[in-house]
């Protein structure tokens, strides 16, 4: 289940934290992205004007990710390390847009200084971590505010439950995840699709 905290946490963004708790929060939040080789997870995605979609998410670092979402609906989205692609089977168009210039570059470049374009944020939730991240360089690219739970037995004693996203236009989508694993088998494979265009072969 996705406890009502963290639902809480990820509908509510506020401007500022103590400056003291900073530096050792990004620490362990750069800690935990760096060392999440891999996750599974369901997820529960809101668009800014209130639909749900649920479905499943799979990530394998670097620059790799997968939300398949729920049966009977014609839209897969896939990170493939290089782009991401999004896939509508129903009008058999595919969007491509560079992962760098995406609010997921934070969780999907583990290599990213986080210390450079995020900072900690209140959580309207206790026992939630928030941190919100925005390149200053390119504020095209948008934002995204990042939500984590402690555990102990997670890379920086810390799990992600999920993040509210921002792009350029000020559309926000929230997921929110459940069921995590860790650092678990991911086949390449998962992040191959079939392209609906007319005349072209699987990715």
């Amino acid at each position: 289940m996705f406890f009502r905290p963290v639902a809480v946490a990820l509908t509510s963004l506020a401007l500022a934290a103590p400056a003291y708790a900073q530096p050792s929060v990004i620490r362990r939040v750069q800690e935990h992205l760096r060392g999440v080789h891999t996750m599974t997870a369901d997820f529960m995605q809101t668009d800014r004007k209130g639909k749900s979609l649920t479905g499943k998410l799979y990530l394998k670092q670097p620059g790799k990710i997968r939300f398949q979402y729920e049966a009977g609906v014609p839209i897969l989205v896939v990170g493939d390390g290089r782009v991401l692609n999004f896939i509508d089977y129903q009008v058999k168009q595919v969007s491509k847009y560079r992962i760098g210039g995406s609010p997921l570059d934070i969780l999907l470049n583990p290599k990213r200084d986080l210390s450079r374009v995020a900072k900690v944020v209140p959580s309207a939730a206790p026992g939630v971590i928030t941190i919100l991240a925005r390149d200053p360089r390119h504020p095209q690219f948008g934002s995204i505010t990042l939500a984590f739970t402690e555990k102990a037995d997670a890379p920086g004693g810390l799990l992600l439950e999920g993040w509210v996203a921002l792009d350029a236009q000020n559309n926000r989508t929230t997921v929110r995840l459940s069921n995590q694993r860790l650092n678990v088998p991911v086949a390449e494979t998962v992040f191959q699709w079939d392209d609906p265009r007319p005349g072209k072969n699987r990715d």
